[in-house]
């Protein structure tokens, strides 16, 4: 089934020295139960592109559509998890995972027994009171990402979620990431990730689609053929990572 579906999609935005057009032509199909990971050079319109599809900005012309039907407003069949952990420094871990739940009318019980779940998931147990503050780089995008998913979207949008993280833990929680996908006690099936780090995307998706400079379009949408687990150190997974590279080079 196809989730999302977006059509000659362009986006424009009115500057001093003139119209500046960040996309151009975009048309994309996402379908259900699939991670799809977006790639391009920095400052083409990646996260531009990601929000039009959130409904947190609309195209200048074409059509954005969900399920079918035009996106009206806020996508609340999506969640974001975002480059910069945007907690509330204020709120413990617990209550900063209630957020969206509690924005939907969620009572407080059944909000609290939800954070809980997926704040275990995430591997932050134990943690339920503490605040920012006193969180690792890495334990905050967790409780970002349980955050996101407590509000169970069909699509999560994840906006270069890694790249503020050291080197190990960026490793670590992409793992986890796939562990959660994979997971059948979470409903969350697609995924789209937005990402400048090519090798990411290639062991993260299922697809990957290459975006062009600014004004972007796509390059290229590729399969990414390799099973998982995925081996970095192949030459197969090298390959690809080049072919990727050569085309945005």
């Amino acid at each position: 089934m196809e989730l999302i579906r977006l059509e000659q999609i362009r986006k424009t935005y009115p500057q001093p020295q003139g119209t500046i057009t960040v996309l151009d032509g975009i048309d994309l199909s996402i379908p259900t139960d699939e991670f799809v990971a977006i790639v391009g050079p920095s400052g083409c319109g990646k996260t531009t592109l990601l929000r039009i599809i959130n409904g947190l900005i609309t195209p200048t012309s074409g059509t954005a559509l969900y399920r079918g039907k035009p996106l009206n407003g806020v996508n609340l069949g999506c969640a974001m998890v975002f480059q910069s952990f945007a907690l509330l420094p204020w709120l413990t871990v617990r209550e900063n995972v209630e957020l969206g739940l509690e924005a939907r009318g969620m009572d407080a019980e059944h909000r609290a027994k939800k954070a809980n779940f997926f704040i275990d998931k995430v591997g932050l147990d134990g943690y339920e009171e503490a605040y920012p503050r006193e969180l690792s780089g890495g334990m905050k995008q967790r409780v970002g990402l349980a955050r996101a998913m407590a509000v169970e979207p069909e699509l999560l949008l994840m906006d270069e979620p890694f790249s503020a993280l050291d080197a190990l833990t960026s490793v670590a929680l992409r793992e986890e990431l796939l562990d959660l996908w994979r997971d059948p006690e979470i409903p969350l099936r697609t995924l789209l990730l937005v990402t400048h780090i090519i090798e990411e995307a290639v062991e993260l998706a299922d697809r990957v689609i290459v975006l062009s400079n600014r004004p972007a379009r796509i390059l290229k949408d590729l399969a990414v053929p390799l099973n998982r687990p995925r081996n970095k150190k192949s030459e197969e997974f090298g390959q690809f990572v080049d072919e990727i590279f050569s085309l945005i080079a």
